[in-house]
């Protein structure tokens, strides 16, 4: 498997998943309110609200909005062998079960099209999440107008610029950059929220979160990579410092090899399959992520990612100790396979 991923505040929580229908003015109105910042302490509400049987939920930072600490991340399946039909009944199944934070990308083969067949009826209960990989306004326009296209939705709850660590900062940032369309775009009700993703180089992501306009990061954060790139030591205190939300992505140390067996589903992942839990829950640990974002490349995998989520508890002292140790050993074979680190 290749894997991507406090305390209620007020109203606004259960006010800030997908709404179809909602009236445009108060939505926006509400979006604003949530990236006004809000303040959540780092350790509140870990586990939010998790009924007996249910998905934890937890806040996802100054965004306000309740998502399940498991996320369907569709890269793995959209760029696989499943045809659309059965990554849509792959993707129904996961959304059927709970799990309510969905990631994907244009850049993941048939990933939005198959969402595109299952997302409509679901949309007002999920936190949606697209991506735009391209350092200019106009590519930005041309990308995400193809995904609300292929989505079947008139707006995302949040559009990341993916890549961020292979990115020309100063062209991103630039008048007719990408961060200043997805702000006339969260204006405009088009995305909610802004975020950041990607593998490499921590530096950009520091960066970006101080522009003030980023709302949420996903990047690489395991048991091992935290040897390599070490996002969590150099990202994740400028997230807590100003409620930005925290996504964890590769939480079971990606495919093995990396990016070069990407579609190889029959590879396995570098992390053993009995260890498949504490490696999540490492993740869910951080103190400042919400969720881990995880995709799946067959059905039998995306359910075992929703039990591994439903019955999450935290590392032991022992447990903690014996991951990381196996971390580090690991990470001098794994190497930057994502990219430079700086």
């Amino acid at each position: 498997m290749d894997s991507t991923h406090h305390q209620p505040t007020g109203g606004l929580a259960d006010a800030t998943l997908g709404r179809g229908a909602m009236n445009r003015r108060r939505f926006l109105k509400t979006a604003a309110a949530a990236g006004g910042g809000l303040a959540v302490t780092a350790a509140a509400g870990r586990g939010l609200g998790a009924a007996s049987g249910e998905l934890p939920r937890r806040v996802l930072g100054r965004t306000g909005a309740k998502v399940t600490v498991l996320g369907l991340g569709t890269a793995p399946i959209g760029e696989g062998p499943p045809e659309v039909q059965q990554a849509a009944r792959i993707f129904g199944e996961v959304l059927d079960r709970g799990v309510n934070y969905v990631d994907t990308a244009r850049i993941y083969g048939n990933a939005e099209e198959a969402l595109g067949l299952v997302i409509p009826k679901r949309r007002d209960g999920l936190f949606l999440v697209t991506k735009v990989s391209t350092h200019t306004a106009e590519g930005a326009q041309r990308s995400l107008e193809e995904s609300l296209r292929r989505l079947k939705t008139d707006h995302l709850d949040l559009v990341h610029i993916h890549s961020i660590g292979s990115k020309k900062l100063d062209r991103v940032l630039a008048a007719d950059g990408a961060l200043a369309y997805l702000l006339k775009q969260k204006e405009a009700g088009k995305t909610r929220f802004i975020g950041i993703s990607g593998h490499n180089r921590p530096a950009n992501f520091v960066r970006m979160v101080r522009t003030g306009h980023i709302d949420v990061v996903m990047c690489v954060m395991n048991y091992a990579d935290r040897n390599i790139y070490g996002f969590e030591q150099k990202v994740l205190p400028e997230c807590r410092k100003r409620n930005v939300g925290a996504v964890a992505m590769k939480a079971y140390v990606g495919i093995k090899g990396g990016f070069p067996n990407h579609r190889k589903a029959y590879v396995g992942c570098a992390t053993e399959p009995d260890l498949l839990p504490q490696a999540l829950a490492y993740a869910l640990d951080l103190d400042g992520v919400t969720l881990a974002a995880v995709g799946p490349y067959t059905l039998e995998q995306a359910k075992q990612n929703v039990e591994f989520a439903r019955t999450y508890t935290p590392l032991t002292a022992d447990q903690r100790a014996s991951l990381l140790a196996r971390g580090k050993a690991m990470a001098p074979t794994l190497g930057p396979r994502y990219g430079p680190v700086t």
